[in-house]
């Protein structure tokens, strides 16, 4: 068959028909991905580092289609679309995470464990940014350092299961794997490859929602209180933010006075970042491209997000995602599990970031806080040694799940503040920085975790309990957590006042 190619040449291949595209056919790299999705036979290792090289490298927590075709044709489609962001985007970050790195700025990185597509919606978008800016805000005045702010949102649609199969109501069906994978119903867990085109969508519609909203004022902190307060519900902690605002706008006056802030773009916008768990590689590959970076020079861009990371099942050493990885221009996370060892975390550093780039890695640690002293000292010390200059982030929510008398999966308050206060204190400890914080959380009224200063307790947990994976801290939840961190980075009443605040949020 002869195939017209984007730049106008023909070339034969008879296993494509070319019908079955709306612009041209998918590339051998897309092909490749499709085969390997459906069949599971490996390629071989190419010589060079590409996109797809990731295919020859065994695979953890990866997809099996039924249909090939169809597989091909969303490929093709992806790889067909334009960019979600752009190397000036990614760069910038970059840029804000090496000063992070340096301890110049702290790191906020937060949103749903795990993102449906029907939270591509205007409310869901506006309640997840307004406490992300709020918690901002909130470690602004804690830290009286700049706030990086990166999201888990337009892309974290996948999610890896610890197995293939689950049992609903009696019968054996295909666990749930994200809306990027599959539907929630149990009646249709059939894994579904244009489902990796909604996702494109669903990232490129919430992306623009949030693009718009921030251009349009909505994070002006020439008038901080049109952030609405009447969620949280307890007094004291609702007046200690009161104060906070009340600073800050004393502050603002005065720069207004004086004539400093009328033209100043820092007090009416911000920046946010997006980032996800990059589980799905085909879908990453075709996201994936060959751009000229702000400093003229080209490179491989994966611009389905700002920064991607790796998640803590699927960081084999010769792993396909580890592989992937180590080609991109974007900044990248690893999470830090209990079961990492020195040596590999070392390994894993060197493959993925041979330069020793300071903060082209964020280390997202994460315990559980009666594991933590055991493990961060060990992590800390070999890292400083092999002279990496990481991102130290605490992602105190992951290893602080536990299970009620009654089944339903929650975490407390208490245990994930515990967490990030035993990681400020060790890194002190051996004259290291904690650079930031990684959690799972919303701007809704959800009833998932105990605690915090509206007291949920067991009981509570039934009335919103709204995930479709692990629980997340609501909005009340969240600036709890802003709260505490903030008294704590900044000193006040030392460690007695913070016990006495966490046995309030018990």
């Amino acid at each position: 068959m002869d195939i017209p190619t984007r730049n106008g040449t023909h070339e034969q291949d008879d296993a494509v028909d070319v019908r079955l595209y709306s612009v041209s056919p998918p590339s051998a790299a897309a092909r490749s991905a499709a085969h390997l999705s459906v069949s599971g036979e490996r390629p071989q290792q190419p010589a060079e580092w590409t996109p797809s090289s990731w295919q020859s490298k065994p695979i953890k927590h990866d997809v099996k289609y039924s249909d090939y075709k169809q597989v091909e044709k969303s490929l093709r489609k992806l790889e067909w679309l334009p960019p979600l962001v752009t190397p000036a985007e990614i760069s910038k970050l970059r840029k804000k995470l090496h000063d992070v790195s340096l301890g110049k700025a702290f790191l906020l990185q937060g949103g749903d464990c795990a993102e449906l597509f029907d939270y591509c919606n205007a409310s869901v978008i506006e309640n997840k940014l307004k406490v992300l800016l709020q918690m901002s805000l909130v470690l602004t005045w804690g830290s009286r350092t700049p706030i990086v702010r990166v999201a888990r949102m337009a892309g974290q649609f996948a999610k890896p299961r610890s197995s293939p199969m689950e049992v609903i109501n009696g019968k054996k069906v295909a666990s749930f794997k994200g809306d990027i994978v599959n539907d929630f119903d149990p009646e249709h867990r059939e894994p579904d490859p244009d489902r990796l085109v909604q996702a494109y969508f669903h990232s490129a519609g919430t992306l623009n929602y949030v693009r718009a909203l921030l251009s349009s004022g909505f994070a002006d902190l020439h008038n901080p209180m049109s952030w609405s307060l009447t969620h949280v519900r307890d007094e004291h902690i609702r007046q200690d933010f009161q104060k906070m605002v009340d600073r800050l706008r004393d502050s603002l006056e005065f720069l207004h006075t004086v004539g400093a802030a009328e033209n100043s773009s820092s007090l009416n916008t911000v920046d946010l970042f997006m980032s996800h768990e990059a589980l799905l590689l085909e879908y990453e590959q075709s996201m994936t491209r060959k751009l000229i970076g702000p400093d003229g020079k080209e490179g491989w861009w994966d611009t389905s997000a700002h920064m991607v990371w790796i998640g803590d099942r699927t960081r084999a050493i010769d792993g396909a995602h580890v592989e992937f990885f180590r080609g991109l221009e974007n900044p990248i996370g690893i999470k830090v599990g209990p079961s990492m060892k020195n040596e590999e975390l070392l390994q894993l550093l060197n493959v993925v970031n041979p330069n020793k780039e300071p903060g082209k890695v964020t280390l997202i640690a994460r315990y559980g806080f009666d594991k933590i002293e055991g493990l961060l000292p060990g992590h800390i010390k070999a890292v400083r040694e092999s002279g990496h200059r990481p991102v130290w982030s605490c992602d105190p929510c992951h290893g602080n799940t536990v299970t009620t008398s009654s089944g339903v999966k929650t975490r407390k308050v208490s245990s994930i503040v515990r967490e990030i206060a035993s990681s400020f204190k060790i890194h002190k400890s051996l004259g290291s920085t904690l650079n930031g914080v990684h959690l799972e959380l919303t701007g809704d009224a959800v009833t998932e975790c105990l605690g915090g200063g509206m007291e949920m307790t067991d009981e509570d947990l039934g009335t919103n309990y709204a995930t479709y994976c692990d629980p997340r801290l609501n909005y009340e939840q969240s600036l709890d957590v802003a709260y505490l961190l903030a008294r704590y980075m900044r000193g006040e009443g030392g460690d007695a006042m913070f016990e006495e605040l966490m046995q309030r949020l018990q």
